[in-house]
């Protein structure tokens, strides 16, 4: 595995097991969040700077980065789409419909 596809895989894979939004991990390391997203399909080559503040943002060490998944680990999961739903409360109505 070359050294891109390794931060790939262990930025992914530690941002969702401590249940981080991928744009929760860019604003807190102060990168836009298609750069992270690039960063984590292996379309983007981060710098060194930028591989710091992601290991300090998320809590580990830089070398931890670079550990090789063992021999036929899956590929990291993903954390589920879309906002979290608001809380459910009483039934709006309309200003435009007449109340009997």
């Amino acid at each position: 595995m070359r050294a891109r596809a390794l931060v790939a895989y262990n930025v992914r894979r530690i941002r969702v097991q401590r249940g981080i939004p991928q744009e929760q991990l860019a604003y807190d390391a102060g990168v836009d969040r298609s750069y992270m997203s690039g960063l984590e399909r292996q379309k983007a080559n981060p710098t060194i700077d930028l591989l710091d503040r992601l290991a300090e943002t998320l809590g580990v060490a830089v070398s931890e980065l670079f550990v090789r998944p063992s021999k036929g680990a899956p590929p990291p999961a993903t954390l589920p789409k879309g906002r979290k739903p608001k809380p459910a409360r009483g039934k709006r109505t309309s200003p435009l419909t007449k109340a009997s």
